[in-house]
């Protein structure tokens, strides 16, 4: 006889995260708010887990850190006894800020850049047309051309043909180059505010947006205060701020430079600041000005605006601060550029620049 054979239901163990995969988050995002100090990191958390008891009995700060060097996250000088962080731990960083900021993202085949104009692209849009000689198979619609022939040729004497087929419109793709900007001076941690740490992330964030989904982009990363620096993504982690002013205008030079050298014709400038420019480098000196805007600072700030505006590199800025007077210069380098301006808490800086990304997908500059 045959049937079946009912029982109580005994639910599937909960697998949660371990010891170590629960502590490892904590040690990821103290590491980029001590810009990759290992055991500055590690004092922390035993600090953390005397307060809250982070660890257990079964697992401790000890096993933590041994399993940290035995899974490739640091390494160790025998002779010195210095901590580093390893290039895993890097990429894991970049990961995770990825995630936090925005979101896990779905995979897809292929990533690059679409414009406006539909032709013999690589990804479909919701346009329809009739088919032409040289369309492919693959552009064909067939649920819209089989329609179209039982319209045609009704259901009895049911035949194909060319004049019924309907072909998918697709997107050209195009390459776009990126330079992102980050305030490194003083005024970044002023007030008890930690603003650095979140520019770090979102530019971690980016980095790995584009290397994943947008391989045939190009993403520089520069810094700036007195003067400015073009940097590594892999030296994001160990960003720190500095005594600097801010040399807008050293760091608009050297995007300019970066990106006159790219090919395509696609290029942008996202730039993250929280104050107005107050240095430049004459020669060998540098001329400061923190009290106020500075009418020699800003019109060589603003000139290079319009400088970018003719060779069309659009300028996205993103203001990291709401006083009145900074916005008043934000609004006119804008306008002169003909670029963006966002007004972001830290909360929300993510989201805009992965929006303004997105959007500049769709353009061609």
């Amino acid at each position: 006889m045959r049937g079946f054979r009912f029982s109580k239901y005994i639910p599937p163990p909960q697998h949660g995260k371990s010891g170590f995969e629960r502590l490892l988050e904590i040690f990821m995002q103290l590491l980029v708010i001590n810009s990759g100090n290992v055991s500055e990191t590690l004092s922390w958390m035993n600090e953390l887990d005397k307060q809250y008891g982070l660890t257990d009995d079964d697992y401790g700060m000890g096993d933590f850190i041994e399993d940290l060097k035995k899974k490739g996250y640091i390494s160790e000088n025998g002779e010195t006894g210095a901590i580093k962080i390893t290039a895993k731990s890097e990429q894991s960083i970049r990961k995770k800020a990825l995630e936090e900021i925005f979101g896990k993202l779905k995979k897809t085949r292929r990533g690059t850049h679409n414009t406006p104009h539909s032709g013999q692209g690589d990804e479909l849009n919701t346009d329809r047309r009739d088919y032409q000689f040289g369309d492919t198979l693959e552009q064909i619609s067939m649920t819209d051309s089989l329609r179209n022939a039982q319209i045609n040729q009704g259901y009895q004497n049911f035949i194909l043909t060319e004049n019924d087929l309907e072909v998918v419109e697709t997107e050209f793709k195009t390459q776009t180059s990126t330079v992102l900007m980050i305030d490194i001076s003083h005024s970044m941690i002023l007030y008890g505010e930690d603003r650095i740490t979140p520019a770090k992330k979102v530019a971690m964030a980016l980095a790995e947006l584009i290397t994943r989904k947008y391989r045939k982009d190009t993403l520089d990363i520069i810094v700036f205060g007195n003067d400015a620096w073009q940097i590594q993504i892999r030296d994001l982690p160990y960003l720190k701020v500095g005594p600097y002013h801010t040399n807008t205008v050293a760091g608009l030079e050297l995007a300019m430079n970066l990106l006159r050298r790219r090919k395509n014709p696609n290029k942008q400038i996202f730039m993250i600041t929280d104050g107005k420019p107050t240095c430049l480098k004459e020669g060998l000196k540098y001329y400061k000005n923190s009290f106020g805007l500075d009418k020699k600072i800003l019109n060589r700030t603003l000139n290079l605006a319009a400088q970018c505006c003719k060779i069309n590199i659009p300028i996205t800025t993103f203001m990291i601060a709401t006083d009145p007077y900074l916005k008043q210069f934000v609004k006119e380098f804008t306008m002169v550029n003909k670029g963006n301006a966002y007004y972001s808490s830290l909360k929300g800086l993510g989201h805009l620049l992965f929006e303004d990304y997105k959007k500049n997908r769709r353009k061609t500059f």
